[in-house]
């Protein structure tokens, strides 16, 4: 699996568990938040990091207290037409403070990619055939901000001008 980071292409280092596969001796994996509330104490005691993924849908509140614990959230699009995790990723970094690794993975596109960024994902692990230099381009489609986000904390209208 390809992983774009600060524009360039590197190589995916974590093992993405399905709910009923055997959690291996070692080496980074993810797992949903069903099975993270399920098995959280023998997760807890593994000696490589675990990452958390979440759906729409999911409500971290339950586990706020656990979020700093990951050093990386992935929030898994099953359809690009969903919504629901650009807000929630808004959450994870304005509300609960998360300032890990923020991943979006599954089907979003490269017109997305810009307002993803906007609302606190610093990682892309598209399933289309999305190129470093095409995340980098999105990121940088718009060079004002009108609204406050994660990335600028005030609106244009209050900002100092130059």
């Amino acid at each position: 699996m390809v992983i774009i980071k600060d524009g360039r292409a590197i190589a995916g280092e974590w093992l993405h568990l399905d709910n009923d596969a055997a959690i291996p001796p070692s080496g980074q994996v993810t797992v949903s938040l069903h099975r993270w509330q399920a098995e959280r104490t023998a997760l807890m005691a593994r000696p490589e990091p675990v990452g958390l993924r979440l759906e729409a849908g999911d409500a971290p509140d339950a586990i706020a207290d656990d979020l700093q614990r990951f050093p990386l959230i992935v929030l898994s699009f099953a359809t690009m037409a969903d919504g629901r995790l650009f807000s929630l990723a808004r959450l994870l970094r304005e509300r609960f403070g998360f300032a890990g690794e923020l991943r979006a993975r599954g089907d979003f596109i490269v017109d997305q990619i810009f307002f993803l960024n906007r609302v606190g994902v610093d990682t892309f692990e598209p399933t289309e055939d999305i190129s470093p230099e095409a995340v980098g381009q999105a990121i940088r489609t718009f060079s004002v901000r009108y609204q406050a986000a994660t990335d600028e904390k005030q609106p244009l209208y209050r900002r100092e001008r130059r």
